[in-house]
């Protein structure tokens, strides 16, 4: 068995975590921008949960830096795990107030979540070093 057919696993999974990544940030980037622009029904639906529409800039904001963050290896999980919390919000939210679809927000908080685990490994290699 030759070396070169024993890095093609790895050489997929590294291709498809970036796959993955890139549209999750995609998503992430586009409802922010949706909210940034004030798209109608993230108006309405943010007026709806009643925290007013500089939640909808914050969030907007927020889930725009973190979709970018994603795409760099050494703030993965960082971003991740972050969007993982704003995805159990919109799931909260979506629970008590706006009564909506849930699966979306389940779906994306487990897959997050994953990617928050697998790069782990950068959350503890920065803190060693101090650095991000």
């Amino acid at each position: 068995m030759s070396v070169t057919s024993l890095g093609a696993p790895a050489r997929y999974k590294t291709i498809g975590f970036w796959a993955l990544k890139s549209v999750l940030a995609a998503l992430f980037i586009a409802a922010a921008g949706a909210k940034l622009a004030g798209v109608q029904q993230m108006v309405a639906e943010l007026n709806q949960i009643g925290l007013g529409q500089w939640f909808r800039y914050f969030t907007g904001l927020t889930e725009a830096v973190a979709g970018i963050l994603l795409l760099v290896p050494a703030t993965t999980a960082y971003a991740a795990a972050y969007l993982t919390l704003v995805c159990l919000g919109a799931l909260i939210a979506q629970v008590v107030v706006l009564h909506g679809d849930v699966i979306h927000a389940i779906v994306l908080a487990v897959i997050l979540g994953l990617i928050a685990w697998s790069s782990r490994n950068e959350i503890f290699r920065s803190s060693a070093t101090g650095k991000p």
